[in-house]
């Protein structure tokens, strides 16, 4: 049966950091919802709030005031080891710096999520060639960080993020490392990953990588200032 309520839904949601005397609103009774299946870039420049609501979505950080209702459960009173269990099962995260371990091969990169999530040994690699074959590096299984180009490395990175089925793919400026070819490749991936019906939120300072998005919520002064859809025609390539 069909829920019918948001995937993600902010009431109101501030965020205020204490400096001895001065108050300081890092997010400023922001609200929206975003609905499964859609892909939302959240745009704004240093010192917007962007990273601090990447935060707060993430289940990194909650909010000082208003309410954040993940999957209909209101995040802000949960213990720390139950937003870790939120983080691991439900959100899969890409970094600009892609965050790998270097030690490990792009398979045990893939495959740590699964370890943390309790899957059999078997079952871990699987899944994780699955994915690496997914993203075009089934080549590269055993290969290390080092040995990868940045793009390939965060293609590891998006195999890893997809590996426990999240409900959100949460990307932090996820072609910010990236030479330009590399970079659109990582976005023709995320095309195709919203295609085949994946939640994608994106954050970034850039314009043109925003509108390849469907959405795009523009955060300033930790305000939102503007929330529109965005008309693009971006064909897919396989």
């Amino acid at each position: 049966m069909a829920q019918d309520f948001p995937l993600i839904k902010f009431e109101h949601v501030s965020k205020i950091y204490q400096t001895g005397e001065i108050a300081v609103r890092a997010l400023d009774d922001v609200s929206f919802t975003i609905h499964r299946g859609e892909f939302v870039a959240i745009i704004g420049q240093s010192g917007s709030g962007k990273t601090t609501l990447l935060d707060i979505l993430g289940c990194l950080n909650r909010p000082t005031e208003g309410e954040y209702q993940l999957n209909g459960q209101s995040i802000q009173t949960l213990s720390d080891h139950a937003l870790t269990t939120i983080r691991n099962q439900q959100i899969g995260f890409i970094f600009q710096t892609f965050q790998l371990l270097p030690r490990k091969t792009a398979l045990e990169n893939v495959q740590l999520p699964l370890l943390y999530a309790g899957l059999s040994r078997v079952d871990q690699r699987e899944r994780a060639l699955e994915l690496l074959t997914r993203v075009g590096l089934d080549n590269r299984t055993h290969h290390y960080t080092n040995q990868l180009s940045g793009g390939q490395q965060q293609r590891v990175a998006i195999a890893r993020a997809l590996a426990n089925k999240p409900d959100i793919v949460l990307a932090d400026e996820p072609t910010g490392n990236l030479d330009s070819q590399s970079g659109q490749d990582i976005l023709t991936m995320f095309h195709q990953l919203h295609a085949q019906g994946q939640t994608i939120i994106m954050i970034t300072h850039d314009q043109d990588i925003a509108s390849q998005a469907q959405r795009r919520i523009s955060v300033a002064d930790g305000k939102i200032v503007s929330d529109d859809q965005v008309m693009t025609s971006h064909p897919l390539m396989v």
